[in-house]
């Protein structure tokens, strides 16, 4: 029998303007940086995109001084509903130029473009919206009298999801009145470097947002400043951990969204067949860069078999290859690192006497590539079922009894998020009070709305990030200072 094939369907680059070069956005202007540039490549073909500059410590304090005189001159000064119309403007030239940001998202992270199309750019707008809509409703959304913002807030965020992290991040801020100084991830700038110009566009006051690029040292320099007033970070655990104890002991406050190793269970009375585009849109969504994904599956043991087969069946038919075909549902590892990482864990996995399962298909010459993976007969002492692979590998481990999945599912440092896939309600409610997860998703995974808040415990973090509890972070209540 032969096996239908897609045409490739690629989606054009000519909507890009790329710069050689890009510099550093410190109020309101490109500026070049007093760093060593470094270059950023498409880690589906290692080519060079562009060349990027690389703050300093004096850049860091030129952008956090270039918020502070926008905050205190400007920003602090105005109305609630005037700041609302800067974001909801911002929110419109996103979606106006939303094509372009979904093909350069996808060109510098790996991402299938359907992803960045149909999810990245739309929720970063949709954030925006929802935002500019608070803005003028602060003492509705915080307990506590004479709401007001901490002042400049210094964010860093990672390559996983670069444009919608920044969503995140600076549209809850700016509502609140806090101006910004963001640092995006050093693999993937460019839709923070063009969203510079969507701020330019939209004739934002100068100094309100800043961007500065770069690595570790850009980033630890803006976390040690001592002009930010607050700290949001989406990361690695190890990073989150390195801020806590940077400024502890300070007037600094912080919000931390970090690791996860999420369980994904699946009771014997649920849809097979929705629970399988669950599993997939769980854990191989954006390749398994997310870190809620979900990385452990518990199925009960009775239908254990039957959830393996279909699911490896499934798995046969994911499309992995060029990113900026429409067709393709599997994207690159964003970094040669990320790749190491992931192929480490997975030597591991074996080693400890894990079995392991890959789709088999062929992989691209160039790039950074990793097979679909799925461990069975795993442990929850093994590392695969402990670690964050962040990567597309699925350990599969098998239960008997609600009791006992709660029991697995909580057996880890971690607590982001969880998924329940059962028909009975009451069931939903009862595991949903006893998962120590930030996120429950009944009967689906990996959805995202802006109204909704979301964060974790343990070493997942501290804070939330969306919905009413999210915009509270950016917020001070009581007695002025």
């Amino acid at each position: 029998m032969s096996t239908f094939e897609y045409a490739p369907a690629p989606e054009s680059r000519a909507i890009l303007d790329l710069r050689a070069s890009y510099g550093l956005f410190i109020n309101g202007q490109f500026v070049s940086g007093n760093g060593t540039p470094f270059k950023t490549i498409s880690p589906a073909t290692e080519e060079v995109l562009a060349e990027i500059s690389e703050a300093n410590a004096a850049d860091v304090d030129a952008a956090v001084r270039a918020a502070r005189t926008a905050y205190t001159r400007v920003w602090s000064k105005l109305s609630g509903a005037d700041r609302g119309k800067y974001l909801y403007r911002i929110a419109r030239i996103l979606q106006e130029r939303s094509r372009e940001f979904a093909v350069l998202e996808t060109l510098d992270n790996g991402k299938p473009i359907k992803e960045s199309r149909d999810v990245d750019v739309p929720v970063a707008a949709a954030h925006f919206f929802y935002h500019a809509g608070w803005a003028d409703k602060l003492e509705y959304a915080v307990h506590g009298a004479n709401p007001r913002p901490y002042g400049v807030v210094g964010q860093v965020i990672p390559w996983n999801f670069p444009l919608l992290m920044l969503s995140w991040k600076i549209a809850p801020a700016l509502a609140a009145g806090n101006t910004v100084v963001l640092k995006p991830a050093e693999t993937t700038p460019l839709t923070a470097l063009l969203f510079a110009e969507v701020c330019q566009q939209a004739d934002l006051p100068p100094g309100v947002v800043n961007i500065i690029t770069g690595a570790g040292a850009t980033g630890a320099a803006l976390v040690e400043h001592p002009g930010i007033d607050k700290i949001a970070f989406t990361g690695s655990t190890g990073v989150g951990k390195a801020i806590a104890r940077s400024i502890a002991g300070t007037r600094k406050k912080a919000t931390l969204e970090l690791g996860g190793k999420a369980a994904n269970i699946i009771f014997d009375d649920a849809p097979i067949d929705q629970a399988i585009e669950g599993i997939i849109n769980g854990i191989f969504f954006n390749q398994g860069h997310v870190c809620c994904a979900g990385s452990r599956l518990l199925v009960q043991e009775s239908i254990a078999d039957e959830v393996d087969a279909r699911l490896k069946r499934r798995l046969k038919h994911l499309r992995l290859g060029d990113p900026l075909d429409k067709n393709t549902d599997v994207g690159a590892i964003n970094s040669g690192a990320q790749l190491a990482r992931i192929t480490e864990l997975v030597a591991a996995g074996e080693a400890e006497g894990a079995q392991r399962w890959d789709t088999g298909c062929p992989l691209p010459e160039k790039g950074f590539w990793f097979r679909p993976t799925v461990f069975t007969g795993v442990s929850q002492t093994h590392r695969i079922a402990q670690e964050e692979i962040f990567g597309p590998v699925v350990s599969v481990l098998t239960f008997r009894t609600p009791q006992e999945a709660v029991a697995k599912a909580n057996n880890t440092p971690y607590g982001l998020s969880a998924g329940i896939w059962t028909e009975k309600g009451s069931r939903i409610l009862w595991m949903a009070d006893q998962l120590r997860a930030g996120v429950v998703w009944a009967n689906t995974f990996n959805r995202f709305d802006p109204a909704s808040p979301f964060g974790g415990y343990k070493e997942s973090g501290y804070g939330r990030e969306g919905g009413r509890q999210g915009l509270a972070g950016y917020i001070v209540t009581g007695k002025s200072a």
